[in-house]
């Protein structure tokens, strides 16, 4: 891609990029989030289309103006947000457009299948092709999507935060997969914000900052600090800016939380300024405990307790007058209307601080908007911009002013940096310790173990349903999470 350049109204996401993929390689792409990335990789998947500059494929210069060019070239994005069709199985998700027929009009259904599951296969993924895609997990949605891509010849995959809901074993399948493709001599643009998973699978890195390229280089010759520079444009004095803090009375208390076949007698306290994260894997039951302590799922308990009340949770309605907030693990389908404006979404969970009588107060809603997206530093040309155009971190932020304005004795954060770059983390961060300065206590789940240990006090480990361990903040390990993640012992043996 060479001299790419892109404006939309009052925006320049891109100025004269040029970005260079060798054969066999893998060529990580990063950058803030609005940096330009998927912008980016848009125009290379023919979704979007470029003002100037010209695309590539081994120095021939071809023209992408839609997505099913740019597959036919041999071009394959998979995109961070799946487009995956829920009501139809794995087979009919990868093969869609292009199924194997009997007779015209007639779709081969078992030949479609068996080519599925060599697919699937390949990825070491234990996935039925014949499962509706609707009723499997995130991770497994994601392998599905990563199968669809590639299904086809290609000559350049793209992959936008393709590990964000991946498990470690799934990241080992990934990272086969893509040694596999990179043996074929196909080239793979990696976009992450996980700088490990950059530096052991890369063999080169370019970064974009407002819309730019600011620099190209190959792996073994620069370092974490050196990229982290490059795309903050300064140096970040702290990766977790975790504040030392006196703790206060207990302001969640849960006895005998239980939901069959799901979870079974959990029971912890979170006290007044404190942060405790919930670790294990995938399907640990974590992200569980959180929807049914917000009402969203049914269950049973012996007791719970906000701020010392006795809370019964049956709805997020009695959760949010409770006094609990819940930012949930997938934004973009259950904690924003991307299609609605910031100031819209700010207020949707406060609407009685800014509305009379079964109307909403216009200068009252506006006013809260424009104070809340300073206070969570929201970047947005206006409060009327639809949270849809906004980068992840930017939807990230929002969400947090949705429930700050429910001023919540008691915080939920589930995933709540996943897909976001390294200075919206950073700020988000410093949000968490405002709040646990002014009293609230944080309940943290997150499959990033620094992020844990950087960022809670203590750090509840499930397995099946169950907590199976309690480790203090200072002498946690990730060797001891990971221990009693998967059914050893906080000392690290298996």
């Amino acid at each position: 891609m060479v001299g790419v350049t892109k404006s939309y109204p009052g925006v320049r996401a891109l100025e004269d990029v040029s970005l260079t993929v060798l054969p066999g390689e893998v060529h990580a792409l990063m950058g803030e989030n609005g940096a330009g990335k998927s912008t980016l990789m848009k125009i290379l998947a023919g979704a979007e289309h470029a003002d100037a500059g010209e695309i590539r494929l081994e120095g021939v210069p071809v023209f992408i103006d839609t997505p099913q060019r740019a597959m036919a070239l041999g071009v394959s994005i998979i995109y961070q947000e799946l487009h995956l069709i829920p009501h139809l199985n794995v087979a009919e998700n990868i093969y869609l457009g292009r199924e194997p027929r009997l007779l015209p009009g007639i779709v081969d259904q078992r030949a479609m299948r068996r080519a599925a599951r060599e697919v699937m296969d390949s990825l070491g993924a234990d996935i039925d092709a014949g499962a509706r895609v609707g009723r499997l997990s995130i991770a497994q949605r994601q392998m599905v999507e990563i199968a669809k891509a590639t299904s086809r010849a290609c000559r350049v995959i793209a992959m936008d935060e393709p590990s964000a809901t991946l498990t470690s074993h799934e990241l080992e399948n990934l990272y086969r997969l893509i040694r596999e493709l990179r043996g074929r001599g196909i080239g793979i643009v990696y976009i992450s914000h996980r700088m490990d998973e950059v530096f052991a699978i890369s063999d080169r890195v370019t970064v974009l900052r407002d819309g730019k390229n600011v620099g190209t280089s190959a792996i073994v010759e620069t370092t974490r600090e050196a990229v982290l520079r490059q795309m903050v444009g300064r140096d970040l004095d702290e990766t977790f800016p975790k504040s030392v803090r006196t703790l206060g009375e207990p302001v969640l208390e849960v006895r005998g939380l239980n939901r069959a076949g799901v979870l079974h007698d959990i029971g912890f306290e979170v006290r007044a300024g404190e942060v405790v994260a919930l670790a294990g894997l995938v399907g640990a039951g974590r992200t569980e405990v959180a929807r049914c302590l917000f009402g969203a799922d049914t269950c049973t308990v012996e007791s719970v307790r906000v701020g010392g009340t006795a809370y019964v949770p049956h709805s997020p309605i009695a959760a949010i007058k409770a006094g609990i907030g819940f930012v949930t693990e997938d934004r973009k389908e259950q904690g924003v209307i991307l299609s609605r404006p910031v100031r819209e979404n700010i207020t949707l969970a406060s609407m009685g601080k800014v509305s009379r009588n079964g109307f909403v107060d216009g200068p009252a809603e506006r006013a809260e908007a424009e104070e809340s997206i300073q206070r969570v530093g929201v970047r947005t040309p206006s409060i009327e911009q639809k949270v849809g155009n906004l980068s992840g971190g930017n939807q990230q932020k929002v969400v947090l002013g949705k429930w700050l304005e429910t001023a919540p004795k008691v915080l939920i954060l589930d995933e709540p940096t996943r897909g976001i770059d390294v200075g919206a983390k950073l700020e988000i961060y410093q949000i968490m310790n405002e709040l646990t300065t002014r009293g609230v206590g944080i309940l943290m789940i997150s499959s990033e173990l620094p992020e844990v240990l950087g960022m809670a006090d203590r750090i509840l480990v499930m397995r099946d349903g169950r907590i199976v361990g309690e480790l203090d903040r200072a002498r946690a390990t990730q060797e001891q999470i990971g221990a009693l993640a998967v059914g050893g012992r906080a000392n690290g043996d298996l």
